[in-house]
C-alpha cells in the first residue's frame, strides 16, 4: 500500500503549478451566491476540467442562483459511489476578485475571495480523481456533486432535493469545506433553520377606542417569551428570537407583529421538537382577537456524528497515518454544510477535508498553500483504501 501512497504524492508533487492555476482562476471569478453569472462561470470552469478527464458531467438549474454541478467518473464500477461534496459560490460582493485578486505571500499563504470557503476545496477535489486515475484506481464509482447557493443555504432553490437524490445510496462522502490549522476534521454540525411567525391583532388608535384594539405586539410578546424559555444549550436546543417588527407609530395599538426565528439543533429528534415548540405557541392565543401564523422559511440539516461517520473518521485517520500525512483529530462545529444532507441520507460522512485556513468569510481570510498538497494526497489515499 506504501507505494500506491508514493505514486499518489509524485502526481500532486508534479501538479503543483496546476494545481494554483486552477486555483487562481477560481478565485479570480467574483461568485458570491447572489452573483448567478458567477457562480456559473466557476461551474463552467469545473466542467471544463471534469470533462477534461472523462467524467460524465451535467448542470442542474435549481432556482434563481447558481447550478448545481454533477461529474461522475468510473460509472461503470459495479459498487456504491463515493461522494465529493463542494459548493462554487462565496459569500463575498461583486467587485472583490479585482479589489484583492488571488495572491501568495511570503510566508505561503494565499489570499483571495473564496480561497479558503472553499475554492482550494474544489481543485482537491478534482485533483485527487486525477491522481485516482492515473494510478489505476476503479473499485468504485466517483461522483462530484457541487452546489451554487450554499451559504445561503439553499433557501431560494430546490439544490437540497437534488443534491439529496444525488448523494442517495453512496458508499460515503467527504466534504471539502475549509480545514483546520489544527488538522480537525468535522464529524458532527448543528443544523439550523429559519422561521418567521406574524401575529395579526387590531390595530386602532389609542386614544379613541383602545378597548376595541387587539394588540399584536402584546400578543408576540407572549410568545417571544415562551419560545425563549423553549431552549436549553446543554442539549444543543436553541430558538433564538432576533428579529422584531410591529406597530405604526406610539398612539397606535399595534395590529401587526413579525419576529424572525433562528434556531439550531444536533439532531433531527431535537429538530422536530424545535419545528413543534414553534408550531404549538403561535397556535396558542394570549390576547383574544389575534391569531398567528408562522412560516418554516429556511432548513439545512445537521450532520449526526453517527456510527457510520465515526467509522468513516477512523478510515480516514488510519490512513493519514499510513500515507504520511500526520495525525488528525475529529471534532464538532455549530456551523451547516451540505454534509448534513450526505447524513441524512444514510451516507457517512468526514467534512472540513479542504485546505487549512482561517478567517472564513472576511476580508482577512486566508489559506495555508501547502495544505493544498497535503490534503490531495490524503483525499486521494482515504478514497483508494475505503
Amino acid at each position: 500500500m506504501k507505494e500506491v501512497f508514493i505514486k499518489i504524492n509524485e502526481y500532486v508533487e508534479r501538479h503543483r503549478q496546476e494545481m494554483i492555476d486552477l486555483w487562481e482562476k477560481l478565485v479570480n471569478i467574483d461568485s458570491g451566491t447572489a452573483n448567478g453569472d458567477g457562480v456559473r462561470e466557476v461551474c463552467t470552469v469545473l466542467r471544463k476540467e471534469m470533462s477534461a478527464i472523462d467524467m460524465q458531467t451535467k448542470v442542474i438549474e435549481s432556482g434563481p442562483t447558481g447550478p448545481v454541478l454533477v461529474g461522475e467518473w468510473n460509472r461503470e464500477a459495479n459498487t456504491a459511489p463515493i461522494i465529493l461534496i463542494g459548493h462554487m459560490d462565496t459569500v463575498f460582493p461583486d467587485g472583490t476578485a479585482k479589489e484583492s485578486p488571488f495572491r501568495i505571500d511570503e510566508e505561503g499563504r494565499a489570499y483571495g475571495p473564496g480561497v479558503l470557503d472553499m475554492k482550494a476545496g474544489l481543485v482537491i477535489a478534482i485533483y485527487a480523481i486525477k491522481a485516482l486515475q492515473t494510478i489505476g484506481y476503479g473499485k468504485h464509482p466517483i461522483k462530484c456533486v457541487f452546489a451554487g447557493d450554499e451559504e445561503k443555504i439553499h433557501v431560494k432553490s430546490n439544490a437540497k432535493a437534488i443534491l439529496a437524490e444525488e448523494m442517495k445510496g453512496a458508499a460515503a462522502a467527504f466534504n471539502f469545506e475549509t480545514g483546520y490549522l489544527d488538522d480537525g476534521l468535522v464529524v458532527g454540525r448543528k443544523g439550523g433553520g429559519m422561521a418567521v411567525l406574524t401575529v395579526h391583532g387590531v390595530a386602532v388608535h389609542s386614544g379613541i377606542a383602545p378597548e376595541k384594539g387587539r394588540s399584536a405586539i402584546l400578543e408576540m410578546s407572549h410568545k417571544i417569551v415562551e419560545l425563549e424559555s423553549k431552549n436549553n444549550l446543554q442539549r444543543g436546543k436553541l430558538i433564538n428570537c432576533g428579529e422584531i417588527t410591529g406597530g405604526t407609530n406610539s398612539n397606535t395599538i399595534p395590529g401587526e407583529c413579525q419576529v424572525v426565528i433562528a434556531f439550531r439543533f444536533p439532531s433531527a429528534d431535537i429538530r422536530d421538537e424545535i419545528v413543534a415548540d414553534i408550531q404549538t405557541v403561535a397556535a396558542k392565543t394570549h390576547v383574544k382577537g389575534t391569531n398567528a401564523q408562522v412560516n418554516i422559511k429556511a432548513m439545512m440539516e445537521c450532520m449526526e456524528s453517527t456510527e457510520g461517520v465515526l467509522s468513516l473518521f477512523e478510515h480516514v485517520k488510519r490512513t493519514a497515518e499510513e500515507c504520511g500525512y500526520g495525525d488528525v483529530h475529529a471534532f464538532t462545529v455549530g456551523g451547516v454544510s451540505d454534509s448534513g444532507i450526505a447524513v441524512t441520507e444514510g451516507v457517512p460522512a468526514v467534512c472540513a477535508m479542504g485546505v487549512k485556513g482561517s478567517g472564513n468569510h472576511t476580508a482577512e481570510e486566508f489559506a495555508v498553500v501547502e495544505s493544498l498538497f497535503s490534503r490531495t494526497l490524503l483525499a486521494a489515499s482515504s478514497i483508494y483504501t475505503l
